[in-house]
């Protein structure tokens, strides 16, 4: 898929223009490339239209922009987002930044010309939310949390105390152990009122602050809710204090602070738990690198690496970028990055993947094409998936947005009509504020974000990065599996499968084909398995020269040559008859025949060939099972295709199919139901882009853009796995989604007759928010 010119946002409808160069993502930045104006890039389309950059962040080679991710302590709900993406907008040289109460953190584009990276968490450090660049001490935050709430727990027992013994007794038609009428009644209620100012304003300061900012950025929350009902009965009792009355309601306060509170603390803990895996990730992302210039080294900023550099890492440190090793042998543990849990031995010529740590030894990396970190593009990847918002959590926000104002209005009617009817104005506000306290818009707020976080978090642990939020609603509904042969179902690598030779031909061939570097000479000398055994001197070929077709050189005084059949029957050679079907079968069945040949005849025939995953058959079978239809694309010819016809996991095989022609299939495959897509995330980019759910393998395949899911394993037994999590984890949002809608559904009618008390009514709400944390803090089972 094309990239924008202008914003480097994938193009999937590419936007041109008859007097600029390049392709754009939409008109917007058609029109921002024709003015150049840099300073406006960051309005130039806050569309959100499905590009994957809501908003354009301006990270495009038109912008001085770079990224931080900030984590913002603090922040739990909608209105928090809002709020520090509000303080973001409104200071100078801060182009955007995207808030995710789900995660606990914000994602902010910045000017590097006018603020430092350090600069940032001091700009959006406001209204007692707490910015940092570095995860913060949860422990030290931990026991913060944990002082307030012992101190407004030792307080509230104070204030209920009194009510059990004073003032429960006389609402249920008993006597108090003291007529708080008499005198000194006053002073008892008095120190009531202190205690409860003190669970008011200290342990309920965050649901205070929250009401506050919900006002400030004009969104109502649940704080604003919680808050006008802890507030009111709060004011109604200190006012009957004042007027010598006894019928005090400081028990509604206690209880509906305290009970949010305990709830909050509880989700904070399982949100913490469901979503640390991007603040992981973010935590260990390398900020230097050591890179060799000059005989020795010098630290320079990652971002001012480039292909082509080489930089150095010692045992213990993370691996900056993705690159290729140089020099060095170590063991190299990328369990962070791939989930893979036992270190892998790298040494000169393999890759290395940008987050893995050396574990032993220093290596020396050559910085690849990129230029930049597998880690990196995780993090990216996991704040998208965390940020965004799958069809079912676009319904539950545009609910919530008319949530509240809703609940505000009903509590008036239910106040005025219960006034109205002729009963008391106590009664008639504790009706309101049971109407206000018992509904729960955190619910919803919560019901997709966990269960997307603990979703993602389970498939990261399998090796498996999912990179479109939408799979946990597309992917249980594919019917169709379109799997790519070449690399997918076979291993990608060439392996002698099949040989006519005795040792000593194959010494000779392995002595000519070390001096070819094409993957059929590679396999046949790298292949130790395959040759026989048997009694010689090792060979050694001289006067090597090398055609399109073969290899030839002088070995022992005989002019050997290894290539195509064809090839040595045009330089005179015999193939008798045998060795001249077998070539034939392995032509067939889309294998390579390599003859090797001296004396004027072909002496021995050695078949090289890419040979299927052990686990291929069996993977789509079970994939098959679960009423898919499988269908295999390949460049073979119909007749090399033929084996693959006759497994019964595969119904379909079209054969001959070039790179160019697999997305059209995928777009027929596609007018008769969901598809999904299987490929290597190379040639395989343009059908991976067209299916409905496109996966790719390997760590590389995170670069490639067209992909929905990558298993970054290479494992195809991984396949079932990523339709288990997405039916797992769209099951879990829709059971969070029901209980959020039947619980409000059930409570709110009760409480607007009066069947509710408010004391009972913040219970409620604080569990009905408590069940769909803990339900999305359970692990999530699949069949895979």
């Amino acid at each position: 898929m094309p990239r924008c010119t202008y914003c480097d946002a994938p193009t999937d409808a590419p936007v041109t223009g008859d007097d600029v160069d390049g392709v754009f993502c939409c008109s917007g930045c058609l029109e921002a490339h024709r003015v150049a104006d840099h300073d406006e890039h960051d309005a130039c389309c806050h569309h959100g239209d499905g590009h994957g950059h809501a908003g354009h962040a301006p990270n495009g080679p038109a912008a001085e922009t770079e990224t931080a991710f900030l984590h913002v302590r603090g922040m739990h709900c909608t209105s928090c987002e809002d709020f520090i993406e509000t303080v973001a907008a409104s200071t100078d040289g801060i182009h955007e930044a995207e808030a995710s109460y789900a995660s606990d953190m914000a994602k902010v584009a910045y000017d590097p010309s006018r603020h430092r990276e350090s600069d940032l968490p001091a700009l959006l450090s406001q209204a007692g939310y707490e910015a940092h660049l570095t995860a913060p001490d949860e422990e030290a935050a931990d026991q913060n949390t944990a002082a307030r709430l012992i101190f407004g727990g030792f307080f509230g027992m104070m204030v209920m105390a009194v009510y059990i013994v004073l003032l429960y007794p006389v609402h249920l038609g008993g006597e108090g152990l003291v007529d708080l009428s008499a005198e000194g009644g006053t002073y008892v209620l008095a120190n009531v009122w202190a205690f409860t100012t003190f669970v008011l304003l200290v342990t309920g300061w965050p649901t205070l602050r929250g009401a506050a900012v919900s006002l400030r950025v004009l969104q109502p929350n649940m704080d604003l809710l919680v808050g006008l009902a802890a507030v009111s009965a709060y004011l109604y009792s200190g006012g009957a204090v004042l007027m010598g009355q006894t019928d005090v309601y400081f028990d509604v306060t206690v209880v509906i602070i305290m009970a949010v509170s305990l709830g909050h603390y509880y989700e904070d803990q399982v949100k913490r738990r469901a979503t640390d895996l991007l603040s992981t990730l973010t935590r260990e992302q390398v900020d230097e690198a050591r890179r060799v210039a000059d005989g020795g080294t010098e630290t320079v900023a990652v971002d001012d690496l480039t292909p082509g550099d080489r930089v150095q890492v010692r045992a213990g440190e993370r691996v900056p970028v993705d690159g290729t090793v140089v020099e060095g042998r170590a063991a190299v543990d990328e369990s962070l990055v791939t989930g893979e849990s036992l270190p892998v031995t790298r040494t000169e010529g393999d890759d290395v993947i940008g987050g893995a740590v050396v574990t032993n030894n220093a290596l020396t990396i050559e910085v690849g094409e990129a230029a930049e970190s597998t880690l990196d593009r995780l993090v990216n990847l996991m704040w998208n998936i965390q940020s965004s918002q799958p069809g079912a959590q676009r319904v539950a926000d545009r609910i919530a947005a008319v949530f509240v104002p809703l609940v505000l209005v009903l509590a008036a009617v239910a106040f005025g009509w219960q006034w109205a009817s002729g009963a008391s104005a106590t009664t008639a506000l504790l009706t309101g504020l049971s109407v206000l306290i018992v509904s729960c818009p955190c619910a919803l707020g919560l019901a997709t974000p966990l269960a997307v976080a603990s979703g993602l978090r389970t498939a990261l642990e399998r090796g498996i990065v999912i990179r479109d939020v939408s799979l946990f609603e597309t992917a249980p509904d594919v019917d169709t599996l379109a799997v790519d042969k070449t690399g997918t179902l076979t291993t990608g690598a060439m392996q002698v499968v099949d040989a006519a030779a005795d040792a000593a031909t194959w010494r000779r061939a392995r002595a000519v084909e070390q001096h070819a570097a094409h993957p059929v000479a590679r396999a046949i000398v790298e292949d130790e398995e395959a040759a026989p055994t048997g009694d010689g001197a090792p060979a050694t070929a001289t006067d090597v020269r090398s055609y399109p077709r073969g290899v030839e050189g002088r070995v022992n005084d005989d002019r050997v040559r290894v290539g195509h059949p064809e090839w040595l029957r045009t330089e005179g050679l015999r193939m008798d008859d045998t060795l001249a079907e077998r070539a034939a079968a392995a032509q067939e069945n889309a294998q390579v025949p390599v003859a090797v040949g001296w004396d004027g005849a072909v002496q021995g025939l050695i078949v090289v060939g890419d040979t299927l995953r052990d686990e291929g058959l069996a993977v789509m079978d079970a994939l098959r099972g679960d009423e898919r239809e499988v269908v295999v694309l390949t460049g073979d010819s119909a007749a090399a295709a033929r084996p693959l016809r006759a497994h019964d996991a595969i119904d379909r095989v079209i054969a001959e199919v070039q790179p160019a022609e697999k997305s059209d299939l995928v777009r027929g495959l596609r007018d008769a139901g969901t598809v999904a897509m299987i490929g290597d995330g190379s040639n395989d980019a343009p059908a991976l882009a067209e299916a409905d759910v496109g996966i790719a393998f390997g760590p590389t395949a995170l670069a490639a853009d067209s992909a929905d899911v990558v298993i970054l394993r290479g494992d195809l037994t991984h396949i079932p796995a990523v339709f288990s999590l997405a039916r797992a984890a769209r099951r879990r949002i829709r059971q969070n989604l029901a209980w959020a809608f039947l619980y409000n559904a059930v409570a709110i009618p009760l409480a607007l007759v009066g069947l509710i008390n408010p004391l009972f009514a913040a219970l409620a709400m604080a569990a009905s928010s408590l069940g769909v944390v803990g339900n999305s803090a359970r692990r999530l089972k699949t069949d895979a």
